[in-house]
């Protein structure tokens, strides 16, 4: 699978509320045992990211959207994103790093929230 698609399909999985519809987008592009980690969570497997991602969901009321055009080298991609609310407002914006399997799969995702603080 081209990276690009695996990119999308994940982007895609953040929208989805219907959790059978969201599974078979993550089946697509996240590794079965894959890890996912951000600032609130620690989350290991597919089907406990697509857990993860509907309980996000369902508390924001919001959903995700990729922000910037992924940019890759070797097994690693990088994109940004914002989550937004029901009334369109931003709650969170954010960076994830990706590294990808040999089937060019997500096998662990490091997601950041907001920018780096500015040197001084």
């Amino acid at each position: 699978m081209e990276w690009q698609q695996t990119i999308t399909d994940y982007g895609a999985s953040w929208q989805e509320t219907d959790p059978d519809k969201r599974l078979v987008l993550l089946t697509k592009c996240f590794a079965e045992n894959g890890r996912y980690v951000d600032p609130t969570a620690e989350v290991n497997g597919r089907a406990n990211l697509c857990d993860h991602i509907g309980d996000v969901l369902q508390s924001s009321g919001g959903r995700v959207e990729l922000t910037s055009e992924p940019s890759n080298h070797h097994d690693v991609v990088h994109f940004t994103w914002h989550m937004i609310d029901p009334e369109g407002g931003i709650l969170v914006s954010g960076h994830d790093f990706i590294r990808l399997d040999a089937e060019g799969k997500i096998a662990y995702l490091a997601g950041f929230f907001g920018d780096p603080v500015p040197l001084h």
